[in-house]
């Protein structure tokens, strides 16, 4: 039967590694001395990307030797190898790499630890805002903002259906994807936003009561927010409301996905379903 290790007392070193490489990234943003990349996926990276996955992949092989790292800079890795591991670090160095290219200031840097297949911890952290999120198993979801002291945060709960539902999108995603997937009998707003993580933190500490996303992401982008989310009394699910999955596939990829804060609204009834 596999077995969970409590591993929280990392930490304080994972937030602190999280904030060196986003201030890495920082510096090369504001100096704007980067250059811009597509992979064969069609995707951008820029040698920020490459820099701070470097620097976290270092300073996580030194804290944890015996614990492998995924990061999304380095996922050429089969299933059949990854299988073999019951806990690995999994790690986007710049979630909102388009963010940082088109200047928005929307990116972050995400550490998650998976362990047998589910992220047990989770931080994200915005270099721009100065804002640390971060949460362990068990153990509630927080946030650190700039130059302040932790604070515990959790999801908005719904008084009833008269209640506007705030919804944060993709800034570059056509608006038409989304509204299409709302029913017309609940009132919403859409709040913009770049980086994948930065926008389920808001639905974890209730700025906004879900995120939709609709288009390609990997288990990177959504790990450690998974993590924060459920400590924080949401969830973070496929479209068909059904849960994600982690390293149980050969493809990284996840399917289209909605961050929940209130999971007790009739989100059946609010989504319309079309995948």
């Amino acid at each position: 039967m596999p077995t969970t290790k409590d591993l929280s007392y990392l930490l304080p070193e994972v937030v602190e590694i999280a904030r060196s490489a986003g201030q890495l990234v920082l510096d090369i943003y504001e100096n704007k001395e980067y250059e811009a990349y597509t992979k064969s996926d069609e995707t951008p990276v820029t040698s920020a990307d490459i820099a701070a996955h470097k620097f976290i992949n270092e300073r996580l092989s030194e804290l944890t030797p015996d614990i492998p790292v995924l990061s999304e800079e380095a996922a050429d890795i089969s299933l059949a190898q990854r299988s073999q591991w019951s806990r690995y670090w999994l790690v986007d160095p710049l979630d909102g790499t388009q963010e940082f290219i088109a200047r928005s200031g929307d990116f972050a840097t995400i550490i998650a630890l998976i362990e047998n297949n589910k992220p047990v911890m989770g931080v994200v952290y915005g270099p721009v805002s100065g804002v640390t999120y971060y949460a362990y198993q068990g153990k509630g979801a927080w946030k650190i903002p700039d130059m302040s002291e932790s604070v515990a945060i959790s999801t908005h709960k719904h008084g009833g259906e008269s209640e506007s539902i705030a919804i944060a999108i993709s800034r570059r995603q056509d608006i038409n994807r989304i509204t299409q997937r709302m029913s017309s009998h609940w009132n919403y707003e859409l709040v913009p936003l770049g980086s994948a993580a930065l926008k389920a933190c808001l639905v974890a500490e209730g700025a906004v009561d879900c995120y939709l996303r609709l288009g390609p992401t990997g288990e990177w982008d959504t790990a450690a927010t998974q993590c924060i989310v459920e400590e924080a009394g949401g969830r973070i699910l496929n479209t068909q409301l059904g849960p994600l999955s982690y390293n149980e596939r050969e493809t990284l990829e996840n399917p289209n996905f909605i961050v929940l804060g209130d999971e007790s609204l009739p989100w059946k009834d609010i989504l319309i379903v079309k995948d």
